[in-house]
């Protein structure tokens, strides 16, 4: 049997796939990661790998005249969806997705950056009770509609839409589940523009990783390999 393929699409080298790596290397998935903006994305055929993730990124949906390779995702991803195909989306990507399938996006007013946990609804436990209680990481200033034809997973005081599914292998997180502690520095100097803009201290950040991120990844990774299971069984 050959290898089942994936597919990340990256909008910076940082927020990669991290805790998500290994589960799908031991499920047998060999991944290609395309960095959106220098890759080709016109050139995928949207229905061909196994697995689509669309990662986070610091740009908005509506922005697609200053960033035109909003425009292709969105395009791969009306293609893919329309075909039912398993695809994640993360923050960004899971804001491209709920446009894809029609649903409106929009700056929320307010940045949420933090690490906190999400209350799941009962969909939301069906597919999700992995992560339950577990601190995710938060780091968006954008929301979304919930999409037609999709129910709502998980939310917080903040942001009623934090998550939503089609069945259970079309998943958007707007949160961060996949943030592993090691390499989160990275994340705080990357960011550290919009951290300055938002008054926030990135020390306040880091002390939190050091508590939450440990259980996050292990949460994380026992998801991930929960979702591909139920992948397979589809």
């Amino acid at each position: 049997m050959p290898p089942r393929t994936a597919i990340a699409i990256r909008h910076l080298a940082f927020e990669d796939l991290g805790s998500f790596a290994a589960p799908l290397e031991q499920a047998g998935y060999r991944v290609h990661t395309l960095d959106a903006g220098c890759d080709p994305l016109d050139e995928i055929d949207s229905l061909a790998p196994d697995l689509l993730v669309v990662l986070g990124g610091p740009v908005g949906v509506y922005e697609a005249g200053r960033y035109p390779f909003l425009a292709t995702e969105l395009d791969l991803l009306r293609r893919r969806l329309a075909a039912d195909r398993p695809t994640l989306g993360i923050c960004l990507g899971a804001q491209l997705m709920a446009a894809a399938l029609g649903a409106r996006v929009y700056p929320s007013g307010a940045k949420e950056i933090g690490w906190a946990p999400v209350t799941l609804t009962p969909e939301g436990h069906a597919l999700l009770s992995a992560l339950d209680g577990a601190p995710m990481l938060h780091w968006h200033g954008d929301t979304f509609d919930l999409p037609a034809g999709c129910a709502g997973l998980a939310s917080t005081e903040q942001t009623p839409n934090q998550a939503f599914a089609r069945g259970p292998h079309i998943l958007g997180l707007q949160f961060h589940p996949e943030v592993p502690g090691r390499g989160f520095e990275r994340w705080l100097i990357g960011h550290a523009a919009e951290l300055a803009g938002a008054g926030l201290d990135p020390s306040v950040l880091r002390a939190q990783a050091t508590i939450a991120a440990p259980a996050l990844e292990q949460a994380a990774a026992a998801w991930m390999r929960q979702w591909l299971q139920a992948i397979d069984r589809r």
